[in-house]
């Protein structure tokens, strides 16, 4: 796993191995952000990552530019790491919560531009998911909800899709 692109492009993040996330994929991550370049300046929005695992998601904005994001990880083993790598890359306008994501959602008050979500693939309520992060109203004009999920799904009726891409195993459904 590593950065692609940005001031830190190439650094190599190294997670502990009793990490319980499951990393985008260099591949999946460098397709996303050809996207996201192609529709946004990085360096002017704000972010919010939900079920941050590694944080790499947040890395690869920061490194590109990205002055605002916000983390929401529940798991201590993984939030730790978080914060290990924001000291050593020493990241600017990163603010990590160590939190259940269902409960921040429904008290937050501050509008984000891209909303990454990437939940374990297996979560009961996944399929409920863009319906929950929609309803609290979250995202700027024009903004997206980005949800990273396995084949299982298909969220092409839902009424806010916008467009799907497909890298490997890994799928992106976005929202707007």
């Amino acid at each position: 796993m590593r950065i692609i692109r940005g001031t830190y492009r190439g650094k190599l993040l190294h997670p502990p191995k009793n990490l319980q996330a499951r990393p985008t994929t260099d591949f999946a991550k460098e397709g996303l952000f050809n996207i996201l370049e192609n529709h946004f300046d990085l360096s002017a929005i704000s972010i919010l990552d939900l079920f941050a695992g590694t944080g790499s998601i947040s890395f690869e904005f920061a490194s590109r530019g990205c002055q605002n994001i916000q983390l929401i990880e529940k798991n201590r083993v993984h939030f730790k790491y978080i914060l290990k790598m924001m000291q050593e890359l020493k990241f600017d306008g990163i603010e990590i919560f160590q939190d259940d994501v269902f409960k921040m959602i429904r008290n937050m008050h501050s509008r984000f531009d891209i909303i990454f979500a990437d939940p374990p693939y297996d979560m009961k309520s996944l399929e409920e998911l863009p319906d929950m992060i929609l309803e609290e109203d979250l995202l700027e004009t024009d903004g997206w909800l980005i949800l990273e999920h396995s084949s299982h799904y298909d969220f092409s009726s839902h009424p806010a899709f916008h467009f799907h891409r497909q890298y490997g195993n890994v799928h992106f459904t976005f929202f707007k």
